[in-house]
């Protein structure tokens, strides 16, 4: 590897994930301890400043984007901010910029998956800082990748799995939508996409723009729901023994999650050769870590 790494949000469930595959293959990244605070506009230029590498991937705010149940308008407005400037800064010193985003860009009233080229709509507030997010990148930093993943699986006890299992050992009764749909991505999976992604821009190919990536298999919020508590069941006691199917309108995030949010990954595999992989597979894996983390 020819270019200096730097990686922000290296304590996170994506970067440590991203940092691991990348020491598989003696790819080392500079992965700096955030402010107390967290980065913001002034400490991320102090840190560019100081630094300079070759190209930068944002994982800073990677739980509130990605996790989080809920983010407060004032801190998605300071996140905003944060990207924007890092945005700037990578552009005045000529860095490389990738940012993750998400399907929460699309408001999921198409019927087939999202390409690349479908306008976005955002639902939330979150999904329209995320939007904002993605302009401000584009017209900050031309040498940049923005990567929309699917619906992000990760081994943290706060996360969309963590939350999931926790009620699975407490709650009689779990309801999920069986009419949402949308590509479950375990970490593992999207850390190998940035990683292949990096090495390719290490060879200097100018393929900057928006990519999409979902593993494999586009699914409902039910099966995902079923096919985690099969599993789980095989690591740890649960009280729950089923879920109950419920339509997206009447599931309490129904105004703020596209109930489509099937992403076409056509784009990525063509320019970057990287294929889907099935997310049913890293299931195991994905909570053998949860549990014995926990």
């Amino acid at each position: 590897m020819r270019m200096r790494l730097m990686l922000l949000g290296g304590g996170n469930s994506l970067g440590q994930a991203l940092i691991h595959q990348g020491a598989e293959e003696d790819i080392g990244f500079l992965a700096p301890r955030p402010p107390e605070q967290g980065w913001d506009a002034a400490s991320l230029t102090q840190l560019l400043d100081d630094t300079r590498p070759d190209a930068v991937i944002n994982l800073a705010y990677y739980f509130d984007w990605f996790q989080a149940e809920e983010v407060s308008d004032v801190r998605l407005a300071a996140q905003e901010r944060g990207v924007e400037r890092l945005a700037e800064l990578c552009q005045h010193h000529g860095i490389i910029l990738l940012q993750p985003s998400s399907y929460r860009v699309f408001d999921g009233s198409r019927a087939t998956a999202y390409s690349e080229k479908d306008e976005s709509a955002p639902l939330s507030e979150r999904g329209q800082a995320i939007w904002r997010m993605e302009q401000s990148v584009r017209a900050a930093c031309p040498k940049h990748v923005l990567l929309r993943f699917g619906w992000l699986l990760d081994d943290s006890r706060e996360g969309s799995v963590g939350r999931f299992l926790s009620r699975a050992e407490q709650a009689d009764e779990i309801c999920l939508a069986d009419d949402r749909r949308g590509n479950p991505t375990p970490v593992d999976d999207a850390a190998r996409v940035l990683l292949a992604v990096i090495k390719q821009l290490d060879c200097q190919a100018p393929l900057w723009g928006t990519y999409h990536y979902g593993g494999h298999e586009a699914t409902t919020p039910l099966a995902l729901g079923q096919a985690l508590l099969s599993e789980a069941r095989n690591l740890h006691p649960l009280k729950v023994q089923d879920i109950t199917p419920q339509a997206h309108a009447a599931r309490p995030d129904a105004a703020d999650e596209p109930q489509n949010a099937v992403l076409a990954c056509k784009k990525i595999l063509h320019t970057f050769g990287i294929k889907p992989r099935a997310w049913r597979a890293a299931l195991p894996t994905l909570l053998d870590r949860y549990y014995r983390h926990g």
